[in-house]
Order: C-alpha cells, then structure tokens, then sequence
C-alpha cells in the first residue's frame, strides 16, 4: 500500500504525519454494513497498523451520509448453528481487539449514524469523535431484532458509562444525538463540519501517540462498580423481573443482555467478551429472533419497496380522504394526513365531536410550537386541511374513505 490505497470497501490516504484516513464507501450500497465485503480488507488494515512502523494511527469515517448502520442481517439470517455464529462473532471481535491493542491511536470521525456493529467498531477506536448534527444518531438497537450486540457493545459501553445506564439503553435500544453521547461519556468530542471532523480526529491522535483503552490500563474502574457493587446489586436484584413483566418469558434477549452486563463486568474484557459472543449465538439461532428478522426486516422492507403492489396496476395519489369518526383513532389519522399535506373530511355524529377531533391537532401543533418545533403558520395551514362536518354529502371527491367510528357493533352496522 502506498500513501494513497483503494479497496473495494475503503480508501486509505496517509498524510505527512503518517495518520491514515480510512473512508469507507461499499459500492452498491446505500449505507455500509459490516459483512466480508468491509471486513476482509479490514482485516489486512489493522494487520498493516501492527506492522507498519510508518503508519502512525488511522481516522476512520464514512464517505456516505451515514457511518455503518450495523451488520449485514442477511449474513445472520444465513447462520445455521450458534457455533457457526460464536465464530463469526469471535472472528469479527479479534479484529477489533488487535485494532484496540496495537498501541496507535485510531479515532472513529462519525459523520453519520453509527448503529448496531457500527456503534461497536467506533467503541472499539481509542476516540470517537461526532458531527453534531441532529439527525445523527448512535445506538445499539439489536434487541429490536432478537439480538444483542455481538462486537462487544455489552461490554465497552458499560465500562464506559456504567453497569446501569448501560442496560437501560441496551435492553431498550434506544438511540441518541451526538450530544447525548458525548454528555453520557460515549463520545469524545463534537465537531460543527466534517472539516473540522476530521482535523480534530488528527489531531487526537498526534496527541495520543501510544493510545489505549480505559480497560487497558492499570488501575482501571467500570463507572458506578462493577456486578458486586451495593447499587448495582439492587438493580440485579429486580431488572430480571421487570424484564419477565413486559415479556414474559417470550423474549430472550432481554435476559441474555442483562447476562452479559453483569457476568462480564466481573471479568477481564477478553474473558467477557467471549461470555457476550455465546449469548450472542444463542439469540442469532432462537425462534424469536427468526420471526423478528424475518418480520421487522425482511418483510417490512420488502412491504416499503412495494414488492407486494400487483404489477400493471397504475399508481393513484389520494389528495383527499375521508375518515369516519373523530374519536381516538379518526382524530390521529386526521392530523398524520393532514401533515402529509392531504385535504381531509372529519365526519362525526355531532359537530362537537367532530370539532373534538380536529382539536386533538391543535394540541399537538401548540405543543410543537412551545419548544420551537414548528410554527404558527404551520400549524393554521395544516388545521386548514382539516374538515369537520356531520354531512355525508361532503365526502364528495374524496380518493379514500376509511372508518374509524367507536367500537360498537350498533354503529358499525349503521
């Protein structure tokens, strides 16, 4: 490789410091995902930063909008026993252990949303440092699927943040600002442009010329204590319970991940990390996770791509819909049509309630408006497209007509 190398998942430019800048745009791709195709020749990258003595440390960013948005769900689905998954979880995790332990810096420039495996390889860098920009977001939102995070998220992240933070936002999958993560301690430092994004990466690692992570070096504490600690102990006590509360029983990821929390912050990072990788493979070939994948992912999108239209069918756009009853549901689906800039006939019994259910997307508008989300225009031409009426007769012209009048079987009937 000279200072200037492409491959067909990244390029890599090294400067006159010899900091290498690692952008990776996989072709055909919207966004990247971690499979072999980003994973092989990544591989040899971190092999050449053990060995290269020019190499001084890496920047690794996205040439897409987004970072890496997680593993390749189509791999998983291909996976056929939870020894075929502990391995691909160990082979992904011993390349970002070497990259972790090489004694170079690399710092994760995220100048887009980094989830799932793309979280995971960003904790594993010595920094991470986040364009602040709103529509970015960072998060572990494995257990949406079945899973967990299986490239050491359930162990970075509460040596980072702590035992308890750390299940709360794992076990929910919950997704953050940049902002949020840096206030939280998962990221290191925010930038205003990807400019200034990565000559802050560079310059993080000129001045961190022998980084190590905070569980490399002697002396090191988890946040808040570990699994034996008095205030952790408490919450150990009870997230079981909760956990079985909202799920039943029917829902084992949640207690793998609350496993893997607090088996492994008992141990050494290496020794948890293989305690993450089983529970991993466990949930990769549960049934639950099947069904999700199979649910959540592949049919939702196939749903979002219009694979299900009947062909030779020319496409029509509602302008104007009606919508019977103005109670609970026929208000919501009044103002999320109206938002999508739909003319919309609000019939109900009386006009109180029909003038009730317009009401209901004041409210939410007013609130927008309170926190400077929105604004007084917006909102009164939005209510303008709203309707309200008792006469069928001004259903007239409407594209659509769905009902959503009280369940009751009289008024149905009716």
């Amino acid at each position: 490789m000279n200072a200037s190398t492409t491959s067909p998942a990244f390029t890599l430019d090294i400067d006159a410091d010899g900091i290498g800048l690692v952008t990776i745009d996989m072709p055909g791709r919207a966004m990247n995902v971690l499979n072999p195709t980003l994973t092989a020749p990544f591989a040899e990258l971190v092999q050449r930063l053990e060995t290269d003595a020019a190499l001084k440390g890496l920047v690794i960013t996205s040439g897409k909008s987004t970072f890496i948005v997680g593993a390749d769900i189509d791999q998983l689905t291909q996976i056929t026993s939870a020894d075929e998954a502990y391995a691909l979880c160990e082979s992904l995790k011993g390349m970002l252990r070497r990259m972790e332990k090489c004694g170079k810096p690399v710092v994760a420039a995220l100048n887009g949303t980094a989830l799932g495996g793309g979280l995971e390889l960003a904790l594993a860098c010595h920094a991470r440092i986040a364009l602040n920009d709103p529509k970015l977001k960072l998060g572990l939102p494995e257990v949406k699927l079945g899973l967990l995070p299986g490239g050491g998220g359930t162990q970075r992240v509460p040596r980072l943040i702590g035992i308890q933070k750390s299940m709360e936002l794992i076990t929910q999958g919950k997704e953050l600002t940049a902002a949020k993560a840096k206030e939280m301690g998962l990221v290191t430092d925010l930038a205003g442009s990807r400019d200034e994004l990565i000559a802050k990466a560079k310059a993080w690692c000129l001045a961190n010329p022998k980084a190590a992570a905070p569980w490399d070096t002697k002396g090191f504490r988890i946040p808040g204590g570990d699994s034996k600690s008095p205030a952790v102990v408490q919450v150990l006590a009870i997230a079981p319970s909760m956990a079985n509360a909202k799920a039943h029983g029917n829902y084992p990821a949640l207690t793998h991940i609350m496993s893997c929390l607090f088996e492994g912050c008992l141990l050494d990072f290496d020794a948890a990390s293989q305690v993450e990788s089983r529970y991993f493979a466990a949930c990769v070939v549960s049934q639950v996770s099947k069904n999700m994948i199979g649910t959540l992912w592949h049919q939702l999108n196939a749903i979002k791509k219009g694979q299900s239209r009947p062909k030779g069918i020319a496409e029509s756009k509602v302008k104007k819909v009606g919508i019977l009853g103005a109670g609970m549901m026929g208000a919501g689906i009044a103002y999320v049509s109206a938002k999508a800039g739909i003319d919309v006939v609000l019939l109900d019994t009386t006009q109180e309630n029909a003038d009730k259910g317009k009401a209901y997307s004041q409210g939410i508008l007013d609130k927008a408006i309170s926190r400077g989300r929105s604004t007084a225009e917006k909102r009164d031409a939005l209510l303008a497209r709203i309707q309200t009426t008792t006469s069928y007769d001004d259903l007239k012209g409407c594209d659509l007509v769905i009902e959503a009048v009280f369940e009751d079987r009289d008024i149905k009937a009716a």
